[in-house]
């Protein structure tokens, strides 16, 4: 049997912010109607929250339901609970029209953290970061690849990306917290 690995490591780098990979989390795509009662249940017995509103993120502990479109959540959960909480879901749901997919393992999770953290996204999403509000998450391009995003502590951004590109997603992140390249002068 083989050993779970994130895509990089661990790898971080120090800048004006600090960047880092996350290691591993649990994700699962749960697609179907978000406001049916088999759904509301199924998403808080599986994360402990409701079915968070559009662009919004729910969190509760070490797991959360995050919006990502009309009829799609993001459910992340501890890596090693990712089998039984798909398991769950699909119980939950059965007799409902619903996919649940565990992605975990093909996502890549990423730390942005400092009181300038929000400065190192500025320059690679087309997203005013001034406005965005905890609690809120954002699908968007970090530089040319797909991502998501929100705050998850006051100073700092997870970012989510494919795990294929988590090489290319680090060095963006890593050049953008460069010393010297700050946004705004000290």
């Amino acid at each position: 049997m083989s050993r779970a690995v994130s895509a990089l490591g661990g790898v971080s780098h120090e800048g004006f912010a600090k960047v880092a990979e996350a290691g591993l989390r649990g994700m699962i795509t749960v697609r179907g109607d978000l406001g049916s009662a088999a759904m509301k249940k199924a998403v808080k017995a599986a994360t402990g929250t409701a079915v968070p509103a559009p662009r919004r993120i729910a969190v509760a502990g070490d797991k959360a339901a995050a919006w990502m479109s009309p009829d799609e959540l993001l459910v992340m959960v501890p890596y090693e609970a990712a089998n039984e909480t798909v398991a769950a879901l699909e119980k939950a749901l059965a007799g409902e029209h619903h996919l649940v997919a565990d992605v975990s393992d093909a996502r890549a999770v990423f730390t942005v953290t400092g009181a300038r953290a929000a400065e190192v996204l500025m320059k690679l999403c087309p997203v005013d970061m001034g406005a965005l509000a905890e609690g809120e998450i954002r699908r968007t391009r970090a530089a040319q690849v797909a991502a998501a995003f929100w705050k998850s502590g006051p100073e700092e951004i997870t970012l989510v990306s494919f795990r294929s590109v988590a090489g290319y997603v680090i060095g963006l992140l890593e050049v953008s917290s460069r010393k010297g390249g700050e946004l705004f002068a000290v």
